[in-house]
């Protein structure tokens, strides 16, 4: 069977936007970091 290419994106990126969050809330960016993890982790759940 071959392996879902979409899946593997999508969590690759919401690996990435869990990481750009984790940087913005040191440099205490709350407001943007919030809307970044919710609009870039949603991407995965739409996918399932």
């Amino acid at each position: 069977m071959k392996d879902n290419i979409i899946l593997e994106k999508s969590y690759k990126f919401a690996v990435r936007i869990i990481k750009l969050y984790l940087f913005l809330k040191e440099k205490k960016e709350f407001e943007l970091g919030n809307q970044i993890l919710r609009s870039g982790t949603s991407i995965g759940s739409n996918v399932e």
